[in-house]
């Protein structure tokens, strides 16, 4: 990922935070000699590896596991909060559009689990994304063999992250507008990208 110096961001701790905020993820790998993505929710665990381990499920009939040799790197893509920046927010300069974002790059090389192992990641993805209902599903509530038959259906598999490549495009390179870049996306309904924004040491 092209990453000016004003935009790297290194820190593991913030990294992890904007994958388990933005856990909606691009998977892209090489199939048939070409590149191959598909879009999965992505289940971190930072207690598994120097970098963290990625946990994630796709359907059986969509080829791209079929390249999870446990040879070829495969790279996992977490896209932030992000908005067009106008220049008409800087004070009076030279300028031009840009886009403000956060981004995350994982890398490593996928590895195919099942049994036990797979109906767990699904009872970790259902107990988090049904948290925040009033009435969650529970897996355990369902018919007997219901959730073993679905589970047949899938791939399951984890990339111990190898390296990690973060950017956060966030204004640090114009200082002096950023307070008034942040105010005007708050007030446009863009709270998550002024939030990050805000988090962000200035360049």
């Amino acid at each position: 990922m092209y990453t000016p110096s004003h935009f790297v961001e290194e820190r593991l701790p913030v990294l992890h935070r904007w994958m388990r905020e933005n856990s909606f993820a691009t998977v892209v790998s090489v199939v048939d000699g070409a590149p191959f993505a598909t879009h999965l929710p992505v289940l971190l665990d930072a207690s598994r590896g120097e970098s963290g381990t990625l946990r994630a499920h796709m359907a059986k009939a969509n080829p791209h596991w079929h390249a999870f040799d446990g040879e070829a790197e495969t790279l996992v893509i977490f896209q932030g909060p992000h908005g067009y920046i106008t220049p008409s927010w800087y004070e009076p300069d030279r300028a031009v559009p840009t886009w403000n974002y956060t981004a995350v790059h994982a890398y490593g090389r996928p590895r195919v689990f099942q049994g036990e192992a797979a109906l767990e990641l699904l009872h970790d993805q259902v107990s988090l994304y049904e948290s925040g209902f009033e009435k969650p599903w529970d897996m355990a509530t369902q018919p007997p063999g219901y959730i073993e038959g679905m589970a047949s259906g899938i791939v399951a598999f984890e990339v111990e992250i190898a390296r990690l490549e973060g950017k956060g495009k966030l204004s640090q390179n114009r200082p002096a507008d950023r307070d008034r870049v942040i105010a005007e996306l708050q007030s446009r309904g863009n709270g998550a990208l002024a939030a990050a924004m805000r988090a962000c040491p200035e360049g």
